[in-house]
Formats: structure tokens, C-alpha cells, sequence
């Protein structure tokens, strides 16, 4: 019985194969008596004693036709390679394993001149390549290694040669057929050219540390470009080849890897979002998180922008939005858009992606971001960054539209593809259901909305004038808020719009709102004759008896008549409550604060006055709640002198784009609920159907332009 472990010197030349990562044997004379085995071999095959028939050693395989080849090999002298033979190995126990295998058999002389055969074997049961390390210690176990690499070339996809100093010093086909470069493109370092450019400098200095170090196995992972102009990750493995202890060469071999890496870079990139959003309590901070997850990963830049009103929106209205989070890669522009209140056009992709609750993929040149594209504050900030690429995501919740995600791709960085906008919609997946457990703190907002909008009654049409109101809740607040507003047109024809707010941000503020709208409008229906003064002063009446000391409010009457020149005045009157505007045709805009008075309920024996106004044609008249001009840290007049400022430029805009573009430049914090309604006149001295009508009771403008009541 011959040797078992078959480490012994063979005495053959043979024990270069020693370190080969691939299983080689050496058979001599024409009963195939196993002569060598490497540990690769023993380790794969198991150890087969030394000295016997290779019949003899193998005696357990069940496919035994491989013995014939042998006998072929020997016999003519010509090499052999079966590609994914299949093998089935005895195990312990009883088991058997089934494996397949590239086996290249080639005829082997030695120096007496006996004549056997070199087998070396492939696994290629997971298609990976096993031929990376050898080493040559003289011109003969060269050669060797020569013919070592082009029996393992099935194995690899491209295996290749360099000098010391890893330049290319000989062709190599499998390189040359991946790439497309020829021999005079990739020799010395031209190679590198056909790395991502994003990967090489990485390539090049990990090839650095290799030369220095000099591993016995050099690894690393980078993109090629290959034939077809695209880009995939290939895996080499590199040994180096000594001889008289100084290396001579590397031996080394690329694989496609990138079916692989894309595995894995899902897993991580998977199991990174959801452990980012396990601890979060708010919705911000989820999306805060997924979007580190994203960045720089899979794009860019990345920003989050929440649905202001959860639902399908309205079909004939902009979507408003709230930017909440933003992310993006070192070497961008570092000014990203802030936390801020915009709408999507109707028009716009991000509308588009919102309504149809589908991904929206666009390509452009860098920098050159189309309109309607992206959403419109983030457009200076995608412009500086060269922005080429954008993907914008709806986020879907317990079956609602809760946020969209919008990705962006910049510089040289390569396009968005379907599978990275696939992935993106993964990570947001998988943070399903933390994000559903945040959402569930602001279900109560929610809930209080839509209590408040069953309050707040659309506005009425009225002939010769146009009348448009809007609620915007605090996103900092879960509860009900106290804003709300009201109008209605009295049977003379008149209209009446209502603006107040109740302190505090619960059910019972709701409730007083309720009952403070349902008593105003039953008193100014019932004393239409009266002045909103004299009206607000009953309502204080009201108040104390209804809830003494218990109720802090604020709220504006106003009451829009025809005057007897044919056109239109304002009579209002104001309880604690900032001054109406009024904004003409031409721009010029002023606050109304003749009429101001105390809040409601502190004084309810302290008579009220009233304003009178005219209203030129072309004019708006806003009446708003503080939650649109304040700001934390900021003075009241500094809000109110901004308001001036921005309503002066939207004086001709329609009267519901007017509304919408003051709700965006309110407070980005969104600290307090908003509630605003207003009233435009046409344009022209006199409304049709607005015939001129003598002025009821006397009513005249004082010095400042209030009126007793």
C-alpha cells in the first residue's frame, strides 16, 4: 500500500503544484499508478494512497467512464479537457455528494522518461474560478505553470500575466474578449483603463499595497468596462510567481462577480434600512434615516417631502408638500434646500408620481434639469451639483400616499437604472413598518383634520365676486388646532367672511371653534342690520356665559356691501385678531387695523367699533389667521411687513393661487396651524348684477375710517 497523504516528494518536479488553488494529481506508466496529489486535490477528492491504480484509488466514484480517458491520453499523447463533468463522491456514513468539474489531462513526462499523466481539475460548481496562485521556481516548473494556466483557463473568465511591477507583459485572450481592448491598448498599464473610472485610483493604490506587501493572494473587487460599453464587477485574485526568492511575475485571474455583488450589495443595503428606522418614534426621522441609507449607495442626493394632506388629492389642485429631510454625498454643493412648505403643479412630475402612485424616472444633460421635473425649490441646488439623473418615488402606507422620495443623480456618477430605482423602492419597502408605527402619532392630526374640515364650510359663490379659503394644520402638532374660518351670504346678498382662533391645540379648542362659528353666524344672520362690532360684542356676551374665563379666542367679522356708488366696501370689526389686508389691482397693499379691538371675552361690556373700507375693483381682501406671519424669535410687524412684500406680487394671480403661494412662504417650522379666506373683485367699476343701492343706515367712515357702533 502506497502513501495515503500524499505530500511526499514525488521526486518528480511536481511540488510546484503544492500551493495551486485547484486539485492536481500525476498518474505514471499504463496502469495509471497514482504518483502525486496536491492538498487542493486531497481536500476536494479525499486522500488516496500513493503508489496504486488509479482504478484502485477511485474504487468508490460512480461514474468510473472518466478511467478511459486515461488510457487515452497515454496511449496517443494528446491532452484531454471535459468541461462539467459530474462526479458523485462517497461520504461518511453512507452519504454521497454530487459535484461537477472541469478536469484538463494532459500527457506528463518525467526526467527518466517515464510517461504518465497530469490531471488537474476545476470545480465549477458555483462557477468561480480556481485558478489564481502557483509558484514557479525554475524555468521548467514555468512551462509547467504555462500549461497549468491554459487548462484552467475554462475556469476564469480571463487569465492573465504581469511583470513585477504588474504591467501586462503578455497577451492574454480572455482579457481581450471581456474588454474588447487589444494587446497594444492594455500591455504595461494600459489594462487600467479599462477600470470605472470611480474605481481605478482605489485599483491602483490597493495594486500598490499588493506590490509592497506582496500577499500570497492578492484580492480585489472593481467594475470593468467591457466589449459592450457597459460596466459589470469583476473579482481578481493574483499570486506572485518567485524565483530565487524575488518575484518574477503574477499569475492572476478575473471573474465575473456581478451577479453576486448585486446580491449582496441588496442584502446590506436592505439590512441597513431596516435597522435604521427600528428605533425611530417621528416620521421625519424615518425618512431622515432611509435617506442616509440611499446616499450615497444607490444616488447622490436624496430628499423626503411629506403629503400635507394624507389622501388622494384633489385632481384640479396643486399637491401640497413639506420638505422634512434632505441628504447628500461629500463633494456636492453643501446648501441643500431647507425644511420648507412648496406645492407640485398640477403638471409636474412630482405630481404625476403622487396621483399615480408610480416611480418617475427622468435623464437629462447635467445641470440642465427640465422643468416641471424636479420639485421647484430644489432646482438651484441640482443645477450647481450637475445633476443628470432624478427618480421620484411615492412613499404607500396602510394604502395612502404619505410622502414622496425624490433621488438624484450628479457629476460622473453613472445613470439611474431600473434596478437602482427597483432597490430604492426596496429600502423604502422595508422600512414599512416602522414607518407605519410612526405614522400612527400623527393619526390623531389626521383624525383632527378632517374633525376640523367638517368645521370649515366651502366658500360660497357669489355673483361679481370670487371667494377662496384655505387650512394648512401645524405638522408639529398631533392634535386639533383652534384656526378656522367661515362665510356665507346674508339674504340681502351680502357676503360674510369669518376668521378666528381658539387657544390650544385639543378636542375642546375644536369644540369651542365649533360652537364660536355656529353662535357668529346665527348673530350675524340675525342682527345683519347691526355693525360687526355690536355683532362681536354679543357674541362676547356669549362667551361668558357660556364658558366664564375658560376661553381665550381672536376673530374678524367682515361684511362686504354694495356701497351706493355701485361698487364694494368692507365693514368689518376685529376681536384681538391681526388686521385684514387688503392688496389693489396695481400691487399696493395695505393692513386694515382701524378696527381693532380686545380679545373676545375679556371685556364683554367694552363696546366694539367697526371699519368701513371701499374696495377698488381688481382688489383682494385676505383675512388670516398669526400662524401665516409668525415666526419663533421674530417680531409680529417684521411678519406682517413680509406679508405686505409677498401678497404685493401676487396681486394678479388668481385669487386660489394667491391662497396657495402665501401658504408656501409660510413658516417653514410650521409651528402653529394656518387658516386663510379671500374675497377678489373683478375688475371694472361695477360688478353685472352689482346695480348701485343706497347706503343702509346712514353709514359713513370716520377720520380713520371706523365708525361707532
Amino acid at each position: 500500500m502506497g502513501r495515503t497523504d500524499g505530500s511526499a516528494s514525488s521526486g518528480l518536479a511536481l511540488e510546484v503544484f503544492d500551493p495551486a488553488p485547484v486539485a492536481v494529481a500525476a498518474v505514471l506508466g499504463p496502469r495509471h499508478l497514482l504518483a502525486y496529489t496536491n492538498a487542493d486535490y486531497r481536500k476536494v477528492f479525499g486522500a488516496r494512497p500513493l503508489g496504486v491504480p488509479l482504478r484502485e484509488a477511485f474504487s468508490d466514484l460512480e461514474t468510473r467512464e472518466y478511467f478511459s480517458l486515461f488510457d487515452r491520453v497515454f496511449a496517443e499523447r494528446e491532452a484531454v479537457r471535459v468541461e462539467e463533468a459530474p462526479v458523485v463522491l462517497a461520504r461518511a456514513g453512507g452519504t454521497s455528494e454530487r459535484r461537477f468539474f472541469t478536469f484538463s489531462l494532459s500527457p506528463l513526462t518525467t526526467r527518466t522518461g517515464e510517461h504518465g499523466v497530469l490531471v488537474v481539475a476545476v470545480e465549477t460548481t458555483r462557477q468561480t474560478a480556481a485558478a489564481e496562485r502557483i509558484r514557479v521556481l525554475s524555468e521548467e516548473r514555468r512551462r509547467a505553470l504555462q500549461r497549468y494556466r491554459s487548462l484552467v483557463t475554462a475556469g476564469a473568465q480571463a487569465v492573465w500575466v504581469s511583470d513585477a511591477d504588474g504591467r501586462f507583459v503578455e497577451p492574454s485572450p480572455g482579457w481581450q474578449r471581456v474588454t474588447g481592448q487589444t494587446w497594444e491598448e492594455y500591455r504595461g498599464d494600459g489594462w487600467t483603463d479599462a477600470i470605472h473610472p470611480q474605481d481605478r485610483e482605489a485599483a491602483r493604490r490597493a495594486q500598490a499595497e499588493a506590490l509592497e506587501r506582496l500577499p500570497d493572494v492578492f484580492r480585489w473587487a472593481y467594475r470593468l468596462r467591457t466589449a459592450d460599453g457597459g460596466y459589470r464587477h469583476f473579482e481578481v485574485r493574483a499570486v506572485p510567481i518567485r524565483e530565487d526568492g524575488a518575484v518574477a511575475e503574477w499569475v492572476g485571474t478575473c471573474t465575473d462577480v456581478e451577479e453576486q455583488w448585486r446580491r449582496d450589495r441588496r442584502e446590506k443595503i436592505l439590512a441597513r434600512a431596516a435597522a435604521a428606522v427600528t428605533e425611530t418614534m417621528r416620521v421625519q426621522d424615518a425618512f431622515a434615516a432611509l435617506g442616509r441609507v440611499i446616499v450615497p449607495d444607490l444616488a447622490d442626493e436624496c430628499a423626503v417631502y411629506l403629503i400635507l394632506e394624507p389622501g388622494d388629492p384633489p385632481p384640479d389642485r396643486p399637491v401640497l408638500v413639506e420638505r422634512v429631510a434632505a441628504v447628500a454625498r461629500d463633494g456636492l454643493p453643501p446648501e441643500l434646500p431647507p425644511r420648507r412648505t412648496e406645492r407640485f403643479p398640477l403638471d409636474s412630475a412630482p405630481a404625476r408620481a403622487v396621483r399615480e402612485r408610480r416611480p418617475v424616472h427622468a435623464a437629462f444633460p447635467p445641470g440642465a434639469v427640465p422643468p416641471g421635473t424636479a420639485p421647484r425649490g430644489s432646482v438651484p441646488w441640482l443645477t450647481a451639483a450637475s445633476a443628470h439623473g432624478m427618480a421620484l418615488l411615492p412613499v404607500v402606507v396602510d394604502g395612502v400616499v404619505t410622502a414622496l422620495v425624490s433621488t438624484a443623480v450628479c457629476g460622473d456618477r453613472d445613470p439611474l437604472g431600473e434596478e437602482d430605482v427597483e432597490l430604492m423602492l426596496a429600502v423604502l419597502e422595508r422600512a414599512h413598518g416602522a414607518v407605519s408605527g410612526a405614522l400612527r402619532l400623527q393619526r390623531a392630526q389626521r383624525v383632527a383634520l378632517a374633525l376640523q374640515r367638517s368645521l370649515l364650510t366651502e366658500p360660497p359663490r357669489v355673483p361679481g365676486v370670487e371667494i377662496a379659503a384655505r387650512y394648512l394644520p401645524s405638522p408639529a402638532a398631533a392634535e386639533v388646532g383652534g384656526d378656522w374660518y367661515d362665510s356665507f351670504v346674508l339674504p340681502c346678498g351680502d357676503p360674510v367672511l369669518i376668521i378666528g382662533d381658539v387657544a390650544g391645540h385639543d378636542v375642546e379648542a375644536a369644540v369651542t371653534m365649533g360652537r364660536l362659528r355656529n353662535m357668529l353666524r346665527a348673530l350675524a344672520v340675525d342682527r345683519r342690520e347691526e355693525l360687526p362690532g355690536e355683532v362681536l360684542r354679543r357674541l362676547d356676551l356669549a362667551l361668558r356665559a357660556m364658558a366664564p374665563g375658560e376661553t381665550t379666542a381672536t376673530c374678524t367679522l367682515a361684511r362686504v356691501e354694495r356701497s351706493p356708488d355701485g361698487g364694494r366696501r368692507l365693514v368689518h370689526s376685529a376681536a384681538g385678531h391681526p388686521p385684514p389686508l387688503l392688496v389693489t389691482g396695481d400691487g399696493n397693499a395695505r393692513l386694515l387695523a382701524a378696527a381693532h379691538g380686545p380679545l373676545l371675552g375679556v371685556l364683554p361690556e367694552l363696546p366694539r367699533g367697526s371699519s368701513v373700507d371701499p374696495l377698488p375693483p381688481g382688489s383682494t381682501l385676505l383675512l388670516y389667521t398669526d400662524g401665516l406671519v409668525e415666526r419663533p424669535g421674530e417680531d409680529i410687524d417684521e411678519g406682517l411687513a413680509r406679508l405686505l412684500r409677498h401678497a404685493s406680487g401676487l396681486a394678479r394671480e388668481p385669487v386660489e393661487a394667491f391662497c396657495d403661494e402665501l401658504l408656501v412662504a409660510a413658516d417653514p417650522t410650521g409651528h402653529d396651524d394656518i387658516a386663510v379666506i379671500a374675497l377678489r373683485l373683478p375688475e371694472g367699476p361695477r360688478a353685472a348684477g352689482d346695480p348701485a343701492v343706497p347706503d343702509r343706515g346712514g353709514l359713513r367712515p370716520g377720520p380713520s375710517g371706523s365708525v361707532g357702533s
